[in-house]
């Protein structure tokens, strides 16, 4: 029995990716509540923290989302929501709209992404994510954000978000840097750097290179440090529930740093 700390809802539209024709990569994803549970059911999942479904660039899409999650939350006791918000002064309608359901039942993490636009260091976003963090703390919510190497999602720039917020905000480092760059970074020493500086900062290993969990696990173990910040997620569908699973096991085996990824930091912060 796993507990997944960040999984999408939501069917995208077909899109014209790159230049070629329009397709739709998320194979999995789920368009219904009934459609999500029948997939927890399926792998065991006890718990799990359901996020709207993005990629595509038009953020309206992702907000759309927002009720079909809470509806999920809503249904089954397994399952906590995660908004979409936007650090774009463009969406910030849509962004007071979604922040206004931050007090529903079931509502336990906001997510954010600079994959459709922003940056950390954009003195344009700075008013949108003071707004998003202050509703966080006010809420008592975990604040999601995406890593991948370059860009503004790279670990240089997210990690500003650390710096300025994690002292009263959990901040979710979501793909640990998403790539070799933004591995060698956080658990070369950032990562831990920053929770020996009392930041309330956490991550998981989906989509993260071969040697990136086991070097982690490791350096937990060495530094004694970290145990409890780390999360499975599958990140379905742009993840793949089995290949994160038998990765993320292998490497933390089967002893209280397992329990700790599997289950019991996801149930400390959603439960």
């Amino acid at each position: 029995m796993v507990h997944d700390a960040h999984r999408h809802i939501g069917v995208l539209p077909a899109y014209p990716f790159y230049g070629g024709p329009p397709v739709s990569p998320d194979t999995t994803a789920r368009a219904t509540v009934r459609q999500l549970i029948a997939d927890l059911d399926a792998e065991s999942t006890e718990r799990a923290l359901v996020i709207p479904n993005y990629g595509v660039p038009d953020p309206a899409i992702a907000f759309s989302f927002n009720e079909l999650a809470i509806e999920a939350a809503q249904s089954d006791d397994r399952i906590r929501a995660g908004l979409w918000v936007s650090p774009r002064s463009e969406d910030a309608h849509l962004t007071d709209r979604a922040l206004a359901l931050a007090g529903e039942s079931g509502v336990k993490a906001l997510k954010l992404s600079f994959l459709l636009g922003g940056r950390p260091t954009d003195p344009d976003c700075r008013p949108q994510l003071d707004r998003i963090f202050a509703t966080a703390a006010r809420h008592h919510l975990v604040v999601h954000v995406h890593t991948s190497p370059g860009a503004a999602s790279d670990i240089d720039e997210v990690g500003h978000l650390v710096d300025w917020y994690a002292d009263r905000v959990p901040v979710h480092l979501v793909h640990f840097g998403g790539g070799m760059s933004g591995h060698i970074k956080l658990a070369g020493s950032r990562f831990f750097d920053w929770i020996g500086a009392g930041k309330r900062v956490y991550t998981d290993l989906s989509w993260a290179i071969g040697f990136a969990p086991r070097w982690l696990a490791r350096e937990i173990e060495r530094r004694g440090l970290g145990h409890d910040r780390v999360l499975f997620a599958s990140d379905q569908p742009w993840g793949d529930f089995a290949g994160e699973y038998a990765r993320l096991a292998a490497a933390t085996g089967g002893g209280t740093l397992g329990d700790l990824v599997f289950r019991d930091t996801f149930a400390a912060l959603y439960d």
